[in-house]
């Protein structure tokens, strides 16, 4: 039975380290390609609470309600690794995050706790009937993290369930059943180049208990987390609404932090995509970060570009933060 007293709580045990300085900034050099830019994580864990928790989930729901069947989709036989999914995200809220979550387990029978929501839901482990969604729906339903089951068979990897709130311009609904290879495939230069059966290959290799991470990056017009494809009517205009005056306020760098974990029962793979945020008039307040922005931008191919959604404003971009470095250069004279 689910209990929620409204999600609209009070965050004040919830971090409020200024974004500035949580903010996951992706590039370590002045240039930036497609490439396996894969690290070990370290330490190993899949989540972050951040201040935005509780905005970000009432988002989550009330996309899974108005528009379900583009943020969740599965296959039936996914339902054993959803399970293992559930219980590793479970075990892992309750052990870094204490004083939020909280579960009791009486054999199958437990109860979970969501102290920031004020939430709790009591159910059978490995009885899909006792919960209201799906084990993979309703622990995304508490995480802010995008969650997707890629599973490994006959040698391949096939997109086998996921929820996806927070795309960057693609679809689950789309590519549920794609092997790796397929729903990648519109990156630019990735598969002809040699570089996706790279990554597969290096995906294949992953062992339990050794997850890695990476950082992948894009713009965003306004703070807008949902750009579903089947949405780009909503969003995607909103670049022409960009000025000189305005680009400070208005362009987002937005950053995927992913997570791949090897998942030790069911052999597949968990993506955990945790999306940030942050605006030109934010990324400024570093000089470093606004200097090599703009170094990777004057560097960055067209065609990384085009694939990303900033080619129409690209040239202004780079003169807007040409501009920026030079009233600094300025003002620290």
């Amino acid at each position: 039975m689910v209990q929620n007293n409204s999600i609209f709580i009070k965050q004040e045990k919830v971090s409020s380290i200024p974004l500035i300085e949580r903010f996951p900034f992706p590039f370590k050099g002045d240039s930036y390609r497609y490439s396996n830019n894969s690290e070990v994580l370290e330490p190993p864990f899949l989540l972050t609470i951040t201040p935005e928790y509780v905005e970000e989930i009432e988002l989550k729901r009330e996309l899974l309600k108005m528009r379900k069947n583009q943020c969740y989709q599965s296959f039936s036989h996914s339902l054993e690794a959803q399970w293992e999914i559930l219980e590793m995200i479970i075990n892992e809220m309750t052990s870094l995050y204490p004083e939020y979550f909280s579960v009791k387990k009486d054999g199958d029978h437990w109860g979970f706790y969501n102290h920031l929501l004020k939430e709790q839901q009591s159910f059978i482990f490995g009885d899909a009937s006792s919960l209201p969604y799906e084990p993979l729906d309703f622990i995304g339903r508490h995480v802010q993290e995008d969650l997707v089951y890629i599973a490994q068979r006959d040698g391949d990897l096939y997109m086998d369930a996921g929820q996806l709130c927070f795309p960057a311009n693609w679809s689950i609904a789309f590519n549920l059943g794609m092997t790796y290879t397929e729903f990648h495939s519109p990156v630019p230069h990735f598969s002809d180049s040699g570089l996706a059966e790279k990554v597969r290959k290096f995906l294949l290799r992953m062992e339990a208990g050794k997850p890695w991470t990476r950082l992948n990056w894009t713009l965003t017009v306004e703070p807008i987390l949902n750009t579903f494809p089947e949405t780009f009517d909503e969003w995607g205009m909103k670049k022409e609404k960009i000025t000189f005056e305005n680009m400070g306020q208005l362009v987002h760098l937005r950053v995927e932090d992913q997570r791949l974990f090897r998942l030790p029962y069911s052999n597949g793979i968990l993506f955990g995509i945790h999306t940030h945020l942050i605006s030109l008039d934010e990324l400024k307040k570093k000089e470093e970060w606004i200097n090599r922005f703009y170094q990777v931008l004057m560097d960055l191919p067209d065609y990384i570009a085009q694939y990303k959604g900033f080619i129409s404003y690209k040239d202004e971009l780079i003169n807007y933060l040409e501009e920026i470095i030079k009233t600094k250069g300025s003002a620290v004279k």
